[in-house]
């Protein structure tokens, strides 16, 4: 008796905790791809379209790790399923279950590296072009091309890649947690 309240608790656990994980990087992930199409747009039609081409290794980067958020969804979503199969009689094994669950794990860390590597890049990029402005206030035709300021175009690429990483953060901790759960012995 005391296995199948395990059991269920267990499923419960899980199936909460797993959605709680979908919707949060799902509602991350429409941010990033919100970001990611605007700065995209907006790179296009800037009047300084050519200065934006330092950015893209960092925001190639952070698409990367935005497709790998869309796997890790897809992964959150077998664990919903997985929570709904315990909780039935015909239930997965401890082994089936993990390799869902470390699936989604490795996917988040994959996520967080190319999140963190495009990071490193946009953070690069930028400071290179804040240590090139000049002090003060330019005046005149002149001084407005040296001292290029950073848009705010530029900081939601940041922005993204922050989301992105955020969202992955997320997924990594849930996952740990769930593994943790299936695995705790009494």
């Amino acid at each position: 008796m005391a296995d199948r309240l395990d059991f269920q608790l267990l499923a419960l656990g899980l199936r909460r905790m797993a959605w709680i994980r979908f919707w949060i990087q799902t509602a991350l992930g429409i941010v990033v791809m919100g970001l990611l199409i605007f700065n995209n747009i907006g790179g296009r039609l800037s009047r300084e379209a050519n200065r934006a081409l330092g950015l893209s290794p960092g925001l190639s980067l952070t698409t990367f790790a935005f497709l790998v958020l869309l796997f890790s969804l897809w992964q959150g979503w077998l664990v919903v399923r997985l929570g709904r199969a315990l909780g039935s009689n015909a239930r997965p094994t401890r082994g089936e279950a993990s390799r869902i669950i470390k699936r989604g794990l490795f996917a988040d860390l994959v996520g967080l590296v190319f999140a963190v590597l495009g990071y490193e890049a946009l953070a690069g990029i930028l400071f290179f072009q804040a240590s090139q402005q000049t002090p003060g206030i330019a005046i005149g035709g002149q001084g407005l091309r040296e001292n290029q300021p950073i848009t705010s175009l530029e900081m939601l690429s940041v922005l993204s890649n922050t989301q992105v990483l955020f969202a992955h953060l997320i997924g990594l901790l849930f996952s740990l947690w769930m593994l943790q759960r299936i695995y705790r012995t009494r």
